[in-house]
């Protein structure tokens, strides 16, 4: 899965996630309702970039863990969708199916691993603009 309850609980309100997924009113998240909109929505990624990468990603990118939990949320909805929640479930639909297409990557390679990086940094000039012995005595 893409994303846990947790990331779900960090970046979405506790008091909707409670209300989303209890049948009741004892005031807590229910785990499995949460779990089963997750699987969902990390089946639907699935579906749409395992065309273009080994699965299971043995690195998951970031923006995969965002993409889900938009798509859980969304799941979670019966009816009512807010506009924000729409919007935000549209959206990963889109990166997904540009993914899938091959428009847009993931930054991983062919066999699911990030590309190696020797994390050094280059600079390069291509020569002053204006100098001392170019500004006749103005510098």
């Amino acid at each position: 899965m893409y994303c846990s309850i947790e990331d779900m609980v960090n970046r979405f309100d506790v008091n909707e996630l409670i209300q989303l997924t209890s049948s009741n009113s004892q005031g807590v998240i229910n785990q499995s309702v949460i779990e089963a909109a997750i699987r969902d929505a990390s089946n639907l990624i699935d579906g749409y970039i395992s065309g273009r990468y080994t699965l299971p990603l043995s690195n998951v990118p970031a923006v995969l863990t965002k993409i889900c939990a938009d798509l859980a949320r969304y799941n979670l909805y019966d009816n009512a969708v807010s506009e924000v929640v729409e919007k935000n479930y549209k959206a990963a639909l889109d990166f997904l199916m540009n993914v899938g297409k091959g428009t847009l990557k993931l930054g991983l390679s062919s066999d699911s691993q990030a590309p190696a990086s020797d994390e050094s940094i280059e600079m390069s000039s291509s020569g002053t603009v204006f100098g001392r012995a170019d500004s006749k005595g103005f510098i």
